[in-house]
């Protein structure tokens, strides 16, 4: 959010008394004097006038999970095990999770409480990829990589995937890499060959790989290398 519309929507500021804040240098975000309007305010800065806080800040937090099949993508459920149960963090319901996995998919899960990273991660316009291990039912035929390169039609959602790429491993498992989160895609991409996926396993999310030093539950938290790589 930009500084002066931060400073605006507090109840006890008008636009002329925000125009003077900033022209008398009275604000700091972050430690730092801004008197720039444009300056963008996020939920993780501090933001000071004089010697008073209006907004503490809170620090951004970033973890990679190893899902294990069985266990919600949420944050509650009043059912089944969710992934934030298997956290032991404070605060934990203020995070959020950086795209979903199906109930029975295991692997890699970002969990974060910062919006704007989580969106540059899994929104479609930077099309990053995600890596998925397949396991199927029935022999994966040599036609699928080109079906798949070149795109499927979903009739519900009345679209054509976007090209993905298989790498077939053995006769009932391959490697593919979508840039897209439809509903149920993977299983839906194979159940075009009336083939089923019997186990499904994330690997990589763009440039972040499941560490492979967590056992399936287990999390750690972002190095600041792996988070600048969004």
């Amino acid at each position: 959010m930009r500084l002066d519309r931060f400073l605006g929507n507090l109840p006890r500021f008008n636009r002329k008394q925000v125009r003077l804040l900033l022209i008398e240098r009275r604000i700091r975000v972050d430690g730092q004097v801004a008197s720039d309007p444009l300056h963008e305010v996020r939920e993780f800065s501090r933001v000071e006038l004089d010697d008073e806080v209006l907004q503490m800040g809170r620090p951004p937090r970033y973890f990679m999970l190893h899902k294990p099949p069985g266990c919600v993508s949420a944050t509650f459920d009043p059912q089944h095990p969710t992934v934030l149960d298997l956290l032991d963090e404070p605060d934990k319901h203020d995070l959020h999770l950086a795209g979903r996995l199906d109930f029975n998919t295991s692997g890699l899960m970002l969990i974060t409480n910062d919006g704007q990273w989580s969106r540059r991660l899994t929104q479609p316009s930077t099309k990053l990829p995600k890596v998925y291990l397949v396991h199927t039912e029935q022999p994966i035929g040599a036609d699928y990589a080109s079906v798949f390169a070149r795109g499927l039609y979903f009739a519900f959602e009345d679209l054509t995937t976007q090209p993905a790429q298989l790498d077939i491993i053995d006769s009932h498992s391959a490697r593919l890499s979508i840039v897209e989160g439809r509903y149920h895609q993977v299983k839906r991409m194979f159940g075009h060959f009336q083939n089923k996926v019997v186990a499904l396993h994330r690997e990589r999310m763009g440039p972040l790989v499941l560490d492979p030093a967590l056992a399936p539950g287990q999390y750690r938290a972002l190095s600041g290398a792996e988070i600048a790589l969004i």
